[in-house]
């Protein structure tokens, strides 16, 4: 690792300095692919792509072209032209292509999409995880695309907030944990040289992009120093310590300034802190929106000045060339001095040497005979399987008999765009009914296992496909209950259709009213309603839960989202999901599981009524199966430790059903007291089992003087001695921890 280190450090060198100022920011710009291709007809245009590789020598492409997922021999041809064009240049630069793969190669057809990323935090299994990012990453640079702008490591703690579902939930160390196995299945194993069945990730969006005051994408954030290290920034920094090559910025403010144009958090906290070493990218336009839209900057030549010197190396720009000419000015007015170009340019350099692009840069798709193979497809529905989050099942009507008449209703019954989410085949996923025809929505899936006589559909309610994602109309509510008549189970398929980014703000966490008029009419019938949850965050179901016999959490499932429902409605898979965030009962009552110990107060003695409800319908880690598992024997190494010392703690976990299944076993640790007031737990530990059986299993985990630190009011990160105390499943255990002699 050591060795491709120095060797790419000294062929970096040995270009820099024979570059001139022109072509070094060039290397710093990054456009769209669009602007290279003719609107017309989508192809490639000589005088278009001359002018920005040729003459601005641009360093980067990004984007598909027409919001579309082009075939695979497209992207071939595609790559292969524009990296003919940097051989006309004079330092023969090859063009680094980024792209948003973020659940799979999800800009290409045929390809195989995963579970979005909380579905993939719902396995709570680290396996699975860094085997969706191998397969997303082979078929990526099957396309000759070697780079991810993925993955997601902003914690997703408001569930307002329309990207939840690209995170890997609301925890610190679930994030973190997941975020290391997703960049090392992105990356492989050796960072400084990342082979051709591999692509380099980013890591975005740093810092404190998800906790808008609001919950809307892209609006102020109000975040303390010491809040954002102990929440926002573990995840991110287990990502560059497992060797990430590259991080995107947070496109929002924080207290007032925006992150793209703060050095504290790019080169104080992030280059220097925390030692990256890689590149830093802006967001889509954001170098431009600190003038035009936070009207920070006082011109646009006054925002590139305020970007390029906060520590951005390459500028997401992404239709024209206006960041060139006035970072070339600024340069030569001495307003960005010229080592922060070249430490920028150094950086982007070591990037291209990294994907060994100035020997391949591009990939033949012949060399990739997997891409969208069972293999891959297979490991896909697998995954999907393991998120499927059982939240509900009452006298265990799950699971059903294949035998019997089932009405499938509900706007998400028919259709793949709700199973896939955003980020699907195209940039709102509103273009995957084009793509997706051969895999099973929840309706066909269904009909599979059930037989086609033993199915009714009627959807009741249905999305208005060309409108905005809220929009539905009711198709006959009517109908449905009719239906329901000849039915021995509903099974009711609500939530979401597909969005991301800003077109996903919502004003309204409530399930729609047609979707709950359709549910309440339904359960009216008397018939055992089974309730299938759909989408991209927690919507409010608190007026037809208590009412619905069983309630399955599908979360975003992908392609393979369909069968896996279906298999684990019928029984053919046993459900081992558990819930990455907090299942809100109320629209304006949310808490992250993790919360103070004075939200969740008893009533208080004497005359005043103080008392603090943590109501919640669903906590975070919530998840039933069709088996049942018996937690005892919960020993710790030592009652008593010093700060240095680790504790090993061992849980014994015992199928106690009929049936083979999957646990995930969750550590969480309380810090009984501290100076700055503690959480009333935290997870520091989670491992998945499978138990047949009758079988048990004892599980270990270690707690070191890291799980047991917090970041005091002066954002310093300490161990105070004290009392903790150590919970699994229904155990708990007591330890004190005593200063280092």
């Amino acid at each position: 690792m050591l060795a491709h280190a120095a060797k790419h450090d000294e062929a970096v060198e040995k270009i820099l300095s024979q570059m001139t100022l022109e072509e070094k920011v060039g290397q710093m710009a990054q456009v769209t692919v669009d602007i290279m291709k003719d609107r017309n007809t989508w192809k490639l245009s000589d005088s278009l792509m001359r002018k920005g590789i040729v003459d601005y020598k641009i360093g980067s492409l990004l984007n598909t072209w027409n919001n579309s997922a082009p075939e695979l021999i497209e992207w071939y041809e595609t790559l292969k032209t524009v990296q003919s064009y940097t051989q006309q240049t004079r330092l023969k630069i090859p063009l680094v292509f980024g792209i948003d793969a973020i659940h799979g190669a999800n800009y290409i057809n045929k390809t195989t999409l995963f579970p979005q990323q909380i579905g993939q935090a719902a396995t709570f299994n680290r396996a699975l995880v860094r085997r969706a990012g191998e397969i997303t990453a082979y078929e990526t640079r099957a396309a000759s695309l070697p780079w991810t702008f993925s993955p997601v490591l902003d914690l997703g703690i408001d569930v307002r907030w329309p990207r939840l579902w690209e995170t890997f939930g609301e925890d610190p160390y679930l994030a973190s944990a997941l975020g290391v196995e997703i960049t090392k299945g992105y990356q492989g194993n050796d960072p400084q040289n990342i082979g051709k069945f591999n692509v380099m990730a980013c890591a975005k969006h740093f810092l404190g992009y998800s906790a808008p005051v609001s919950g809307k994408d892209r609006t102020p954030a109000i975040i303390s120093d010491n809040v954002l290290r102990e929440y926002h920034l573990p995840s991110f920094q287990a990502a560059v310590e497992a060797g990430i090559g590259s991080v995107m910025v947070n496109s929002g403010l924080i207290n007032g300034i925006p992150v793209h144009a703060s050095h504290y958090y790019l080169t104080d906290l992030l280059k220097n802190e925390l030692n990256f070493k890689g590149v830093i990218v802006t967001d889509w336009m954001d170098i431009e929106n600190l003038y035009k839209r936070d009207r920070f900057a006082v011109s646009s030549k006054d925002a590139v000045r305020l970007a390029i010197n906060a520590g951005i190396d390459m500028a997401m720009i992404p239709y024209n060339y206006d960041f060139c000419d006035h970072l070339i000015e600024l340069v030569n007015e001495g307003a960005v001095p010229m080592s922060r170009i070249d430490d920028a340019v150094r950086r982007i350099l070591k990037m291209k040497f990294e994907l060994n692009l100035f020997e391949r840069p591009y990939e033949n798709p012949a060399n990739y005979p997997l891409f969208g193979s069972q293999e891959f497809r297979k490991a896909a529905y697998e995954t999907a399987v393991e998120s499927m989050t059982l939240l509900k099942n009452e006298n265990n009507i799950l699971p059903l008999a294949s035998n019997k008449k089932i009405l499938v209703t509900g706007p998400n019954a028919n259709s793949m765009r709700s199973l896939n989410g955003g980020w699907s085949y195209s940039w709102l996923g509103d273009k995957t009914e084009q793509y997706a025809g051969e895999y099973n929505t929840i309706l066909e899936a269904v009909r599979k296992n059930a037989g086609e006589k033993n199915v009714i559909y009627s959807p009741g309610v249905a999305w208005i496909e060309k409108g905005k994602y809220w929009e539905e109309k009711e198709i006959s509510i009517k109908a449905a209950v009719r239906a329901a008549r000849k039915a021995d189970y509903i099974l009711l398929c609500v939530g979401e259709n597909s969005y991301t980014e800003k077109p996903g703000d919502t004003h309204d966490l409530a399930l729609s009213d047609l979707q709950i008029a359709l549910a309440k009419a339904l359960q009216a019938t008397g018939k055992p309603v089974i309730l299938v949850l759909n989408q991209g965050r927690p919507r409010i179901i608190n007026r037809i839960d208590e009412k619905s016999k069983a309630i399955l959490m599908s979360y975003l499932p992908g392609n393979f989202g369909g069968d896996a429902i279906a298999d684990v409605i019928f029984g053919k898979q046993n459900p081992s999901g558990k819930l990455p965030y907090t299942y809100p009962k109320y629209p304006h009552s949310h808490v992250n599981y993790w919360h103070k110990y004075s939200e969740e107060q008893t009533r208080a003695e004497g005359m005043y009524n103080y008392e603090s409800d943590y109501s919640p319908l669903y906590e975070f880690g919530h998840g039933l199966s069709y088996t049942t598992f018996e937690y005892s024997n919960l020993k710790l190494s030592k009652t008593k430790i010093i700060e240095n010392e680790t504790l090993e703690v061992s849980v014994d976990v015992r199928n106690t059903g009929k049936r083979d299944g999957k646990e995930a076993v969750l550590l969480y640790l309380s810090d009984l007291y501290a100076s700055l007031a503690p959480d009333m737990k935290r997870l520091k530990g989670f491992e998945k089992i499978e138990l047949k059986a009758g079988e048990t299993k004892t599980v270990k985990f270690k707690i070191t003087k890291t799980g047991m630190s917090f970041v005091n009011i002066d954002s310093k990160t300490i161990v105070e001695p004290g009392n903790f105390e150590i919970k699994i499943g229904n155990l708990k255990a007591g330890f004190e921890l005593t200063p280092n002699p």
